[in-house]
């Protein structure tokens, strides 16, 4: 078993490449990391190609002998990089995925922002059958593009591929900085939201955001730790329950924000500020894949906040931002 992998040095590939090395199911399994700027730590079993997802002769490479696809390399708002990696660089993929003599099975890790995240309304849970409602970007239409380029790779070739849709994927003290009104993982971004004055005050004040969604009730947001989105992959991973079909891959139930407000003030004694937003509480539905995979996600909401207000670095653990979110 020779499994390639796009996006292993990242934050899902890292942990990935730990778990499949060491997972009793397959003792004899190899990966072929396909890296393009980084390079993961040297190991047994583990081999590197360099060069970029868009040139078709890497691709071509990288896909010598290749039993299994994992794709997760990706490209934020950055509109010429984007389309080569999601556009040109899948289409590449799937190409010499569609004609080789070896590949089983393609794996692609895709986005909630494909159905729009906090930004796009919907008036029920989100399923793998809910219209696609991507927010304005390249980064949104890319997911879009790449879920719709592999379903046609299904139709139009027949090819076992599987799509695992995931929300913003959290690690360490992630949650604690998405809260954090200095040091801010990600968005939304306060100065959107707050005037200068206000935000120096929450700054000053110690106190954490209690968000408050288009119809005036605490935001819901869908997020899944790190570690629940590997075991979901490894669930889907060879499994002929996977074959054709996208998942969605999220908490049990998306994260309240006054729910965190609550947890903090209890655990914590920090107090909140309310700030209204124009964005829309959505629940990404993982019934699915809970029924289809076995997979069940081991973060609520409480562990999610109480691991990342508790965890403590050390001096060989730098904080390390992925990417913006």
């Amino acid at each position: 078993m020779l499994v390639l992998v796009t996006g292993a040095t990242g934050k899902v590939g890292s942990v990935l490449v730990d778990q499949l090395l060491g997972d009793a199911r397959w003792p004899g399994l190899r990966i072929r990391a396909l890296c393009h700027n980084r390079t993961p730590p040297s190991r047994d079993r583990l081999e590197t190609v360099h060069g970029s997802i868009s040139d078709r002769r890497t691709v071509e490479q990288a896909m010598e002998g290749v039993t299994h696809v994992i794709h997760m390399a990706t490209v934020k708002e950055d509109p010429q990089s984007a389309m080569d990696v999601s556009v040109k660089g899948l289409f590449w993929m799937l190409e010499a995925f569609r004609q080789s003599v070896s590949a089983q099975q393609f794996m692609l890790i895709g986005g909630d922002c494909a159905v729009g995240h906090i930004i796009s309304a919907y008036d029920s849970p989100i399923t793998e059958q809910s219209p696609r409602r991507p927010y304005p970007g390249v980064y949104a239409l890319t997911k879009v593009l790449e879920e719709v380029m592999l379903e046609q790779y299904y139709i139009q070739y027949g090819i076992n591929g599987c799509c695992l849709r995931a929300p913003w994927i959290m690690e360490k003290d992630d949650f604690r900085h998405v809260l954090d009104f200095g040091e801010q993982f990600g968005g939304p971004d306060w100065d959107d939201l707050l005037t200068a004055q206000q935000l120096e005050d929450c700054r000053r004040g110690n106190k954490v955001p209690l968000l408050i969604d288009a119809s005036g009730a605490p935001l819901k947001r869908n997020f899944i730790h790190v570690t629940d989105l590997v075991t979901a992959m490894l669930a889907a991973l060879d499994n002929p329950a996977s074959r054709q079909n996208l998942f969605n891959i999220a908490m049990d139930q998306p994260v309240d924000y006054g729910a965190v407000a609550t947890r903090l003030s209890e655990t914590r004694g920090l107090s909140s500020v309310r700030i209204e937003t124009p964005f829309h509480s959505n629940w990404l539905d993982n019934a699915k894949a809970r029924s289809a995979l076995g997979w069940q996600p081991r973060y609520d909401t409480a562990r999610l906040v109480d691991e990342a207000f508790a965890y403590q670095r050390s001096a060989d653990d730098p904080r390390k931002v992925w990417y913006v979110g």
